[in-house]
């Protein structure tokens, strides 16, 4: 019966919902996609107004495994801190030990090995220092078409009626 009441509550609540109950700290208004906390999840805290994306995996040890032949208590663990508004795009990595600032943006896919600070954007593996929000807010403004809030077919309607110039070109 335990199993089952597990399962229902690792796939049927919400993430945060999930999270908060197996003990990971969240603030307010925060949208939480992953259940991917790890097997220390109280030892992570998150900030308000984070934005945490599909399959976004945390990790709060590691790799004492190769130390218990020696020691076979041998263990150690990091805490997790991440700041207020900020996003952690999909299949990033955070690791041990790392505190994220606030008014940061990890990109996708983003092996996050050491500590962020604030008002930075980070990529890669490892990641590293992409640029800071403030530059990336200023070459956007051209590109906000504002269709936060509006339903599907209004969302689809508004993009599919725009200019080429007002999408993103890499």
């Amino acid at each position: 019966m335990n199993r089952i009441v597990d399962l229902y509550r690792r796939y049927i609540w919400s993430c945060e919902k999930y999270a908060r109950y197996i003990g990971v700290k969240i603030g307010k208004n925060c949208s939480i996609a992953t259940r991917n906390f790890g097997s220390e999840p109280y030892l992570i805290e998150i900030g308000n107004n984070v934005q945490i994306t599909n399959d976004v995996k945390f990790f709060c040890h590691g790799a004492a495994w190769v130390f218990r032949e020696k020691d076979p208590k041998f263990d150690f663990f990091g805490k997790i801190k991440i700041g207020n508004n900020v996003y952690i795009g999909n299949n990033a990595l955070i690791m041990a030990g790392v505190t994220i600032g606030n008014n940061v943006i990890i990109a996708a896919g983003s092996v996050v090995t050491k500590s962020v600070g604030d008002n930075s954007i980070v990529g890669g593996n490892p990641a590293k220092i992409l640029g800071n929000v403030d530059d990336l807010e200023k070459r956007m403004a051209g590109y906000n078409v504002e269709t936060k809030g509006l339903s599907y077919e209004d969302k689809k309607r508004r993009l599919l009626n725009l200019d080429d110039n007002k999408f993103i070109i890499k």
